[in-house]
């Protein structure tokens, strides 16, 4: 039991510190890159917060476990655009930049339809991703990577030329890199002794192993994701908790089940279909919260934490 107990208080102090290091260091590389906050947030930020789900869903795929493979997709994209999002919203209203609403989120709504076309597709009478879709998936994904750079790029370099501001002090780049990587480790580490602390608690407790994978390890895997977006958003960095949320969700789909399918074809049931209108819906309704005031606010964050408890409700009593 103590060491259950050190395991999850050592985890949230790795989680929190790593997630502070990380976000730093992201922001001073957007001011040497040239490149907005955001963009790095959907790049490089959602890269190092989605490693979770990417060995979880990988080595799912490699052993056969095909359901978590695109379960463990879905339901931390579901975990991301609800909980991240609306536990950012508490701490201060997120700001939602223009390209992002015009742009990346629509494109993240976009590939989720693309993703539930690809799953209700039958592959030998089965609902399936097959290696070619996994193929489509990781071209779109090295498309969407190329653009968003390439766009950032030109869009500072829009805004430097019209306003010309002194550059604020910031880190060098040796320590940009070196504070990203031991926030990525921080915050990977973090949430895995998270993970597994909870994850023994629970089963002391006496819950079964299927409530715990659908609770405790879900969450556990976008744990990164909420600490470094939360962080962001209490740093006033509403750039990268925005675009860690919307790149990781992309990131996810286009690399994570791209990758996942190319190496096996992944078989489903008919309850991805069913998640993944849940998701789609999900996507739509944080859109239109973020369209309507070009930020999320706090009573969005609550209606967003509230939808969420309400379908894990649903999901413990399917």
């Amino acid at each position: 039991m103590i060491l259950m107990i050190t395991f999850l208080i050592v985890g949230f102090i790795l989680l929190v510190k790593g997630a502070d290091f990380f976000v730093d260091g992201a922001c001073d590389l957007s001011e040497k890159l040239k490149i907005p906050a955001y963009v790095i947030g959907l790049t490089v930020v959602a890269f190092g917060t989605s490693l979770p789900e990417a060995a979880v869903s990988v080595t799912a795929s490699l052993q056969g476990s095909n359901e978590i493979a695109i379960g463990n997709v879905i339901g931390s994209n579901t975990f991301n655009t609800l909980v991240v999002l609306g536990t950012s919203a508490l701490f201060a209203p997120v700001a939602v930049k223009k390209n992002i609403l015009k742009r990346d989120f629509p494109f993240c709504i976009g590939i989720t339809v693309i993703m539930l076309i690809l799953i209700m597709t039958l592959n030998n009478g089965e609902a399936a991703l097959t290696r070619f879709d996994g193929i489509v998936l990781l071209i779109l994904f090295a498309v969407f990577m190329a653009f968003s750079v390439i766009s950032g790029r030109n869009e500072a370099a829009a805004i430097s030329t019209e306003s010309e501001s002194p550059e604020k002090e910031n880190l060098p780049w040796w320590k940009c890199i070196l504070y990203i990587i031991i926030g990525v480790s921080g915050v990977i580490v973090g949430g895995e002794l998270t993970v597994e602390g909870a994850k023994q608690l629970a089963l002391t407790a006496g819950l079964s192993e299927t409530v715990v994978g659908l609770t405790v390890v879900a969450v556990g895997t976008s744990l990164p994701e909420l600490v470094t977006s939360v962080v962001a958003a209490r740093k006033k960095q509403n750039d990268i908790a925005v675009g860690n949320v919307i790149g990781s969700n992309i990131f996810n789909i286009l690399f994570i089940l791209g990758m996942s399918s190319t190496l096996g074809t992944i078989t489903t049931d008919g309850h991805a279909a069913t998640d993944t209108l849940v998701l789609i819906g999900v996507c739509v309704i944080t859109y239109l919260f973020a369209l309507i005031n070009k930020k999320i606010n706090r009573p969005a964050g609550i209606v967003m934490i509230i939808l969420y408890l309400a379908y894990t409700s649903y999901l413990l009593i399917r």
